[in-house]
């Protein structure tokens, strides 16, 4: 399965757009959102891509309400999880998060096969040595909205656990 990997959109619609089509023409087949999304509005510039969305809130919480009415009446494209998510992916556990100092301590279980989280606004790719006696990779895709960095996604193939970082389209 591939994967779309954003943060920290900060209600920059256009730029989260064109990441997540730029995603979905590649193949994408699910979006991640680890947080800073804040007006739940600036999901209406992706859902109608069809893909499904999992999102959590960042420090930016914007309007919670609408968030989770938003995830309701949409048929399941969108999920909506509150501060952090554990999910399962194409038979990989993921743990979603905005903090890095909390995605950092999770990876450290070696519970999950892949962490994601936000808020830094510079995209990392970096394995975390775990109490398992392996490695969980840690995924940020910095500022999708391209504050204080260049705007940046993650694209992502959970089979082959192949990430890389990428630069948004310019529009």
């Amino acid at each position: 399965m591939l994967i779309c990997l954003v943060s920290d959109s900060h209600d920059h619609r256009q730029l989260l757009a064109v990441a997540v089509a730029d995603a979905k023409r590649d193949g994408a087949q699910a979006v991640l959102h680890c947080g800073d999304l804040v007006a739940p509005s600036t999901l209406h510039s992706i859902t109608k891509l069809g893909l499904p969305i999992h999102i959590i809130h960042g420090n930016n919480t914007g309007d919670l309400f609408h968030l989770s009415r938003i995830a309701s009446e949409s048929n399941g494209l969108v999920k909506y999880y509150g501060q952090d998510a554990s999910i399962e992916l194409a038979g990989k556990k993921i743990f979603m998060v905005h903090y890095p100092h909390y995605a950092k301590a999770m990876a450290a279980t070696g519970e999950y096969d892949l962490i994601c989280n936000g808020h830094e606004h510079r995209a990392a790719i970096e394995e975390i040595v775990n109490v398992k006696g392996g490695k969980t990779l840690r995924l940020d895709p910095g500022t999708t909205a391209g504050i204080g960095a260049k705007p940046t996604y993650i694209f992502g193939d959970l089979a082959r656990m192949y990430f890389e970082i990428r630069e948004i389209p310019a529009q």
